[in-house]
């Protein structure tokens, strides 16, 4: 297959693409550099100056070492787009991914890349989204595939993809594919493939198992290596704080109460783990969701779509869930549980600091842990230094200081109404400028007393005793109660149930408060000003049958079952999370 001509942009004066400097001279076709520039590419990583020209000129396997957030996607991606043929409708090129928010993400910077080059089919398949949907798209054609191990062998065994026209094949974190129990399944894709091809392959690590693969199934590869003296992003903070396992919950929250523009994922070891910490977030009126491998593809996307919209502060997530993972301005990623391989740190810590900036890489730990702390630094060539973990004092002057200085520097966008003034002028000059302000201070203040912050401070302080309080009071006049047809035999928990509403509404975590299981059904209560996106609700579907949501007149919530509750249901909740293989400790 002939390769497309390449156009030397720096020699026309009129090229306005004037940021692209380092793309400019690494031979890439103008309207290429045109989406760079649209996108907002500026400056080519180390990984992207060193591999786009190598796979532009020479036709030859490759192996690409660099670790996460480091710009592969675009050192294969923008090379395998000059060199496909757009008037080939064949598969040329494949891409394998070992998760499916990997394949979509690398989907979605592929079809950014080609916006001016012309029409191009790029197809998408992994597990748990509908095969017969994948499968018509592949037979409209795919000049590249994207896609998860097993959901291509699925396709393959039922003859939905053709292979043998094949010239590119890319293997992204191909070191992930073999944690995660890919080794026979990407033997038998290879096998599916033609001998004269071009083969790619990045990874953060070498270990044996892709140096066997390299062994068997590549020939003589020009190999790169980036910062492999150096394996994390050198803008990140790394701290930890030392606290008891059973008060980690509360340390955490206080960190969210303390700094309000926190924004980044909180990675745990296990399914269930995640799962039982973002129920508690979500339980306290925080702003967090779970990622893992129990949801549905449709629970995914759209706990992606809230978190990347920051309608959710944190993410709370498994290592596996969290591959391919790509949101800007990350502040913070914090390690519930520091993992037990530390090529998973970097790959943890990589989700910050990206593009230059800066980010704090936290890690809650036991005493039992402090050892690992050294092994990491060791390991890894970075230094931890030990968090303060704020005090309430501090966490109610922060917010009266973000506060203040937000009404300092409030400009009104319009006419302040004179009679509006007066009025309140009227009202408040018999007032000194102290008590006012001591008032404003004090109505501020006392909003913290019924948020999770408060609570959680008492909870934390040992020498503070008292019974837990909800952070949202029973019987509040802004709160709407709604009565919902699913309950306890549904298998669902708050936790569950809460993620259920939002992803079948427009609301989020913050509009509902309590929630009362029962049995056969539900209770939950959602903001008066937000009551309205519940009454939308229609047409929920649960294992087949229609789920009946309305606004609940029984204030006492006797318990009683509800008439009509359909069929017998099953439960759509998978079981506890089971290891597949041993991960190499350090």
């Amino acid at each position: 297959m002939e390769r497309k001509q390449k156009v030397d942009v720096s020699s026309r004066p009129n090229f306005k693409y004037h940021t692209l400097t380092d793309f400019k001279a690494l031979g890439l076709s103008e309207n290429v550099l045109k989406a760079l520039d649209a996108i907002g590419f500026e400056k080519a990583t180390p990984i992207q100056e060193q591999t786009i020209p190598l796979l532009l000129e020479d036709q030859h396997d490759y192996i690409g070492l660099a670790q996460t957030g480091t710009g592969k996607t675009a050192a294969f991606g923008l090379p395998l787009l000059e060199l496909i043929d757009f008037e080939n409708r064949n598969t040329q090129a494949l891409v394998l991914a070992p998760t499916r928010e990997l394949a979509q993400q690398i989907t979605e910077q592929l079809e950014s890349f080609s916006k001016y080059l012309g029409k191009l089919q790029t197809v998408c398949v992994f597990g748990g989204a509908s095969i017969s949907g994948q499968i018509s798209q592949l037979k409209r054609g795919a000049q590249i595939i994207v896609a998860t191990p097993g959901r291509l062998i699925d396709l393959a065994e039922r003859g939905a993809v053709r292979l043998d026209q094949l010239r590119y094949l890319v293997l992204d974190e191909a070191d992930e594919m073999l944690n995660m129990g890919f080794k026979e399944a990407l033997d038998q894709i290879l096998s599916f493939t033609p001998e004269q091809k071009i083969t790619w392959l990045f990874s953060a690590t070498m270990p044996a198992e892709i140096r066997r693969m390299v062994k068997d199934y590549m020939h003589d590869p020009k190999e790169v290596r980036i910062n492999s003296s150096q394996r994390v992003n050198e803008n990140i903070d790394h701290q930890y704080i030392i606290t008891k396992a059973s008060e980690k919950p509360a340390v955490l929250k206080r960190f969210l109460d303390y700094d309000a523009d926190l924004y980044g994922v909180i990675f745990c070891r296990t399914k269930r783990d995640t799962q039982s910490l973002a129920e508690t977030l979500m339980e306290s009126g925080y702003s967090a969701e779970p990622l893992h491998g129990d949801l549905s593809q449709a629970q995914r996307d759209a706990v992606m779509k809230r978190f990347r919209s920051r309608m959710l502060r944190v993410l709370v997530a498994t290592d596996v869930a969290a591959r391919g993972i790509d949101v800007n301005n990350l502040t913070h990623v914090i390690h519930y549980a520091l993992p037990n391989d530390a090529e998973y740190y970097t790959h943890r810590s990589g989700r910050t600091a990206r593009a230059g900036q800066t980010g704090i890489s936290l890690s809650l730990i036991t005493k039992a842990d402090r050892r690992k702390i050294s092994l990491l630094e060791n390991k890894l060539g970075i230094n931890f230094s030990k968090a303060h973990i704020p005090t309430m004092e501090e966490v109610s002057a922060n917010r009266i200081s973000r506060w203040a200085n937000s009404l300092a520097t409030y400009e009104p966008d319009f006419k302040m109404p004179k009679e509006a003034v007066n009025q309140a002028y009227t009202h408040l000059s018999q007032f000194s400028r102290e008590e006012l302000i001591e008032k404003l201070v004090a109505r501020e203040l006392s909003q913290i007393k019924d948020e999770p912050v408060k609570i959680v401070n008492q909870e934390f302080e040992e020498d503070k005793g008292g019974r837990k309080q909800n952070s949202r009071r029973d019987g509040d006049e802004n709160m709407v109660r709604f009565f919902i047809g699913v309950g306890l035999m549904d298998q669902f928990n708050k936790g569950k149930l809460l993620r259920f509403i939002c992803d079948n509404s427009g609301l989020t975590s913050k509009d509902i408060g309590r929630i009362t299981l029962q049995r056969m059904h539900s209770y939950f209560d959602v903001e008066a000003d937000a009551a309205s996106k519940a009454d939308s609700i229609r047409n929920i579907e649960l294992d087949g049958r229609s789920v009946r949501v309305n606004r609940n007149d029984d204030a006492q919530n006797s318990g009683r079952g509800q008439k009509g509750m359909g069929k017998k249901r099953k439960s759509k909740f998978k079981g506890p999370d089971r290891n597949k293989g041993k991960r190499k400790r350090f």
